[in-house]
């Protein structure tokens, strides 16, 4: 029986096809301000640490000036953990996990200001999920996770805009190598690659299968992403950094 929830039988299913989905306008201008008052006030505290540290219950990994992501980020600022389980996201990661509870492994705030070099070369999310370790287990047979990216700002061609391999997640899980982490170069054809733009509000859901990766900044504009990430239940066994890190969550629509 299908799982309520805002997304239609064509939204599945092209999720299902591509390995990935864009879904507009589903916060409110006022809702974004209070999300990026948060992550104002997230890059002060990061301004007081140089390296990798817990504050305040959540994960600051920066390095100098340069903020990679705040795991868990809710913690530091319970907006965010509010946010982060709000009832539309979880609805349609349930709806495409296909299960009423899931865990929440993922609060994170991704920044990328212009010229900070923060990029993510082309990946599987199923590595850091620790896929093919005694720490993860695929239980539905589709991934078993659901990641949400909230685009706080326009993010366009130019500011590190997400990029996905269509279809590459039929492929299942892709060892990369252990010593650099890359994939194989015959795992993916970058003429195939799709850039994602998105207007502040909307959301990309993908799967941890899906290959994806994200360039550097070299715009003029900031791109902020607000990453929530949700799991069936049974998959995990690790203990994700950050106070709140493994909630339960129930998607509530009717």
């Amino acid at each position: 029986m299908p799982i309520a929830g805002p997304l239609t039988s064509s939204q599945i299913a092209q999720f299902d096809e591509v390995g990935f989905l864009v879904v507009t306008d589903v916060f409110s201008a006022h809702e974004l301000d209070a999300m990026r008052q948060a992550f104002e006030r997230l890059v002060v505290r990061a301004a007081e640490v140089e390296e990798p540290a817990m504050v305040a219950g959540s994960q600051f990994v920066v390095s100098g000036k340069r903020i990679d992501r705040i795991v868990w980020c809710g913690a530091c600022e319970p907006v965010l953990s509010r946010f982060g389980q709000d009832p539309r996201l979880v609805a349609m990661a349930s709806q495409l996990l296909k299960s009423e509870a899931m865990d929440q492994l993922i609060n994170q705030a991704h920044f990328k200001f212009p010229g900070d070099g923060v990029a993510f070369h082309w990946h599987q999310d199923s590595r850091h999920r620790r896929y093919g370790t005694e720490l993860w287990s695929d239980v539905n047979g589709r991934g078993s996770f659901i990641e949400t990216a909230t685009a706080l700002d326009a993010m366009t061609l130019q500011n590190g805009p997400l990029q996905f391999i269509p279809c590459s997640h039929k492929r299942g899980h892709i060892a990369p190598d252990p010593k650099t982490g890359e994939l194989p170069s015959d795992a993916y054809d970058l003429a195939e690659a799709v850039t994602v733009t998105l207007e502040p509000g909307s959301v990309v859901l993908f799967g941890p299968y899906v290959i994806h990766a994200s360039p550097p900044n070299c715009g003029s504009s900031m791109r902020r992403l607000f990453l929530n990430g949700f799991a069936y239940p049974g998959a995990n066994k690790r203990v994700y950094p950050g106070e709140g890190a493994g909630r339960r969550v129930v998607n509530p629509a009717p």
